[in-house]
């Protein structure tokens, strides 16, 4: 009935994660089964969503104390 979002509604249409491209030899390129060779970013009317497919962005660790992780006060 309703399609269940991954990682939030926020994620824009990208061939680089869709169900039907692949990388391809050129890491600055991907194959499509529909459209053939095409940027990471490009986006068609057959794009499907595969989270398998998506690498999340890396998140930024605050600056952390070694008091932190000692046990004595």
């Amino acid at each position: 009935m309703f399609k269940k979002t991954y990682y939030g509604a926020n994620i824009s249409p990208a061939c680089a994660y869709c169900l039907h491209g692949t990388p391809a030899a050129d890491p600055k390129m991907i194959l499509c089964k529909n459209k053939g060779v095409v940027s990471p970013y490009y986006c068609c009317r057959r794009f499907s969503y595969d989270p398998l497919l998506r690498v999340p962005r890396r998140q930024v660790l605050p600056n952390l104390d070694p008091k932190d992780f000692s046990l004595e006060d």
